[in-house]
Order: C-alpha cells, then sequence, then structure tokens
C-alpha cells in the first residue's frame, strides 16, 4: 500500500496552477473536466503519480472559497535549505508567513507559507547524516 494523493479544493484553479508549478516547483501532471459533475481535477507533483505522491487540486465550477475548518493542518514538502528557498519563494510571489528558523522544541529548520487558498505548507530542511 502507498499514499496516492492528498486532495485540497481551490476556488481558481488557475491561480493554484501558478502557485504550485512557479511557486513550489511542482509540475502539473494531468487535468481533466467533469462537465456532468461540473468540476475540475489537476494533479500537481514532484515526480510521476506511479512514484510519488501528489496534490489533487479540486475546483468545484462556480465555487471561489471554502473554509478549511480547524482539522486540517499542512503540506508537508522538504527543501535542501529553508532559508534559501524561503528567498525564492517570496522572489516569485510565495506569501511567507513564519520566517525559516528552528522549530519550538527542536533543532529542525522550518517555515511556512500559505498558498492562494489559505492552506499552509511547511518547509521542512532536509536532514543530513
Amino acid at each position: 500500500m502507498r499514499i496516492l494523493h492528498t486532495m485540497i479544493r481551490v476556488g481558481d484553479l488557475e491561480r493554484s496552477l501558478a502557485f504550485y508549478t512557479n511557486i513550489l516547483g511542482m509540475q502539473e501532471l494531468r487535468r481533466k473536466d467533469y462537465p456532468d459533475g461540473k468540476f475540475t481535477l489537476a494533479f500537481v507533483g514532484y515526480g510521476n503519480e506511479a512514484e510519488n505522491t501528489v496534490l489533487e487540486l479540486t475546483y468545484n465550477w462556480g465555487v471561489d472559497s471554502y473554509d478549511i475548518g480547524t482539522a486540517f493542518g499542512h503540506i508537508a514538502i522538504e527543501v535542501d535549505d529553508v532559508y534559501d528557498a524561503c528567498e525564492k519563494m517570496r522572489t516569485a510571489g510565495g506569501k511567507i508567513i513564519r520566517e525559516a528558523g528552528q522549530m519550538n522544541a527542536g533543532t529542525t529548520i522550518i517555515a511556512f507559507l500559505e498558498d492562494p487558498d489559505g492552506y499552509q505548507i511547511e518547509l521542512i530542511g532536509k536532514k543530513t547524516g
């Protein structure tokens, strides 16, 4: 068994695709419209779906915002250098909501940014050794 994807609902598919591809560096892997259901699914990730877990961005036609709720936490992405990643993402238009630094009660370097719909993405420094 393996995790295939995580689905999040987005209010503007093109805006979200721009964020995940231009700011986070993912690739759009596939997209399909479902006219009978009035929704579009787009899958993004860092590698093919056969070998990697990806994100499914679900756009329900005509719905431009969602209440994220209190149960959802964040998406985590490993990066080589959190400080450098934050600077690059900020320059590309990303919204950093917690600057790079040590996590609370630990030594791991982390940061958080927010996608256009308010989902939080944690950047975690790659472990060495």
